[in-house]
């Protein structure tokens, strides 16, 4: 599974809310919901995340392996 822990982190140190974020990004408050739920979305959306923060893909997002999300 995927988690956006680490675009969380990157968001608090930069001191960006969710809300600002979404606004830059021009994504949609479902969209935003699915990040806080670790479900999927788009490359695009991703693509998008990183244009606007200026980082590498790995501040947004990591992979987790399922038997280490569940215990």
């Amino acid at each position: 599974m995927f988690t956006y822990a680490p675009l969380m982190a990157t968001l608090h140190k930069r001191k960006i809310s969710k809300v600002d974020l979404q606004k830059q990004t021009k994504i949609s408050s479902s969209t935003l919901a699915k990040i806080g739920k670790d479900e999927f979305v788009s490359m695009k959306v991703l693509n998008e995340i990183c244009d606007v923060l200026h980082c590498e893909i790995e501040y947004i997002i990591a992979h987790v392996k399922e038997e280490d999300h569940q215990s």
